[in-house]
């Protein structure tokens, strides 16, 4: 048996080795830190760009693509950005232009007039030469609020290998504004200065998209609600010709929100005018430029913003009159909208909506055709005064309209119609109208096409699938024209009959029924409703 005096150095010799390696380890060289990652670097016409890699792309953020329209600078048309030396850090995103009627899309906290600027997204590893497709972003927003920073385009860059690019554009009376002491400052008589940045916007594109791996021959415009209708007037502008080879509608067909003409435009603006302090035609313009955005906003009130106006150099014709004659910048193009587009503006607007209401407004609107209305509409065929409502101005404006649209654009050149139909689509305002079935509704889209969170909840896995596949449809249109992907449901031109495709993460699948579903053929003969949803 071994004794407590024999064991005591063998303890004290473990004791000792145990210290050893303790202060070998201690006095061993740090791990060397992982390398920082390599930063991308462009070279612009204007200068050197660096950007960053994050996920699986790389991102080139807050990009003047014209010099701040501020000052002498405001309501005249955008000018070319100043060069500079160096480097640019391109990490941080640019403020939202001044926000005209903020009502919730994630509210921008940082806005500023000095606003014209633009994100880049692309594949990592890209390299000038590369000459991939250009899938070119416009937000919507009813013409005044919104922003492109809150639409990102990594994970649409990633998977598809294209080249995302994201605008922000003058809003509000600051982006259309359309008074003769303003409009005759410019070459084109127009006073549609966001219509003008997106046109600045498309030409930094072309002369600066080569250097981050783009073609600047191959872009698709790309817009959706406001956005959609902008890419209208880039199809119907002279001055747009040749600046895109493909085009992307989304909830905003070309008949929906038509463009005000000129002189009506002029005699409301006008008034804006005379509203915001600046009564006297001698001093008008001289006087709207002194103004705070602050009060510009102010004297907008709740005066809607009307968009483009036709009838001037920029913008000759109605947008759907051009492509109805025949007169616009051909391109193939995909066109649709969701199921259920207006249950998002009845939940905005009257979410309480009841059964009397409901029948008065049908009665004020369409008279002498409410008879008409109500018997194809009736309380009880729906759940609630909301739904007969929703489905009500769904039909009539944004399905029927996508129809007509469609139907001129597919008798001259490739079209691609679809219907987004997810019913558990998580919603913009969810959480502000507890009880209301909102999916489907306006805008349920973004958040399966971009790297965007909807204000309820996020996508499910299931969800993000869905939206994987639809953003390899969307690079497959921008890539060849054709939205089709190997192993999907075969997408076809919207041909006779006209054939849709409904993206459903369950049943992805054609239909000719679009039509029949909406009562289109009813709503031909009818009036359009007193007012518009806009957004």
């Amino acid at each position: 048996m071994t004794s407590r005096a024999t064991r005591r150095p063998t303890v004290l010799a473990l004791a000792l080795t145990v210290a050893a390696l303790c202060a070998q380890l201690l006095a061993a060289p740090a791990a060397p830190a992982a390398p920082a990652p390599v930063r991308p670097v462009v070279a612009t016409g204007q200068g050197r760009l660096a950007g960053r890699p994050h996920d699986g792309a790389e991102e080139f953020l807050g990009i003047p693509y014209a010099a701040p329209p501020v000052g002498n600078r405001r309501f005249r048309p955008p000018q070319p950005p100043a060069r500079w030396s160096g480097a640019r850090d391109a990490v941080q995103q640019a403020p939202a232009c001044t926000q005209f009627s903020p009502f919730g899309l994630r509210d921008p906290q940082d806005t500023s007039e000095d606003c014209l600027y633009l994100d880049v997204y692309r594949p990592r590893h890209t390299r000038p030469g590369d000459r991939l497709p250009v899938l070119f972003w416009m937000h919507g927003g009813a013409y005044s609020q919104g922003t492109g920073t809150q639409f990102g385009g990594r994970t649409m860059a990633d998977l598809t290998h294209t080249i995302v690019v994201s605008i922000n554009y003058r809003l509000g009376q600051l982006g259309y504004l359309a008074v003769p002491e303003l409009t005759r400052d410019n070459a084109l008589g127009s006073g549609s200065y966001g219509l003008m940045d997106q046109l600045a916007a498309l030409d930094w594109t072309r002369d600066n998209i080569r250097a981050f791996g783009g073609d600047p021959a191959d872009v698709t415009i790309w817009g959706q609600s406001a956005g959609s209708a902008s890419v209208c007037a880039m199809l119907a502008s002279p001055r747009a010709a040749g600046l895109f080879s493909k085009a992307i509608l989304q909830s905003g067909p070309c008949t929906l929100i038509p463009a005000p003409g000129a002189g009506r435009r002029a005699d409301e603006d006008r008034a804006y005018a005379a509203g915001a302090g600046c009564p006297d035609a001698a001093t008008r313009a001289s006087c709207l430029r002194r103004l705070s955005p602050a009060q510009l906003v102010a004297a907008a009130g709740t005066r809607p913003t009307q968009g483009p106006a036709f009838g001037d150099g920029l913008l000759p014709v109605q947008p759907s009159e051009a492509i109805s004659s025949g007169t616009w910048n051909r391109v193939p193009v995909v066109i649709g909208s969701t199921r259920s587009e207006s249950r998002f503006f009845v939940a905005l607007t009257q979410p309480h909506l009841t059964a009397q209401e409901y029948t008065d407004q049908i009665t004020t609107t369409y008279d002498p055709a409410a008879p008409q209305v109500l018997a194809r509409y009736p309380l009880s065929a729906y759940p609630s005064p909301y739904e007969a409502m929703s489905a009500l101005l769904t039909d009539s404006t944004f399905a029927c309209q996508t129809y007509v649209t469609a139907r001129s654009l597919a008798a001259q050149v490739p079209t691609y119609v679809y219907e987004f139909d997810d019913p558990d689509s998580p919603t913009l305002y969810g959480a502000q109208v507890p009880g209301l079935d909102m999916a489907n509704g306006h805008s349920a889209d973004l958040a399966y096409l971009h790297d965007f969170t909807m204000a309820d909840r996020p996508l499910t896995p299931a969800q993000q699938a869905f939206g994987d596949r639809m953003k390899l449809r969307w690079g497959a249109f921008a890539r060849t024209g054709s939205p089709d992907v190997p192993g999907g449901t075969r997408w076809p031109t919207a041909g006779s009959p006209h054939t849709v495709l409904v993206l459903s993460p369950q049943d992805t699948r054609t239909s000719t029924a679009f039509a029949a579903e909406h009562q289109c053929g009813f709503w031909a003969g009818l009036p359009a409703p007193d007012s518009v949803p806009r957004s």
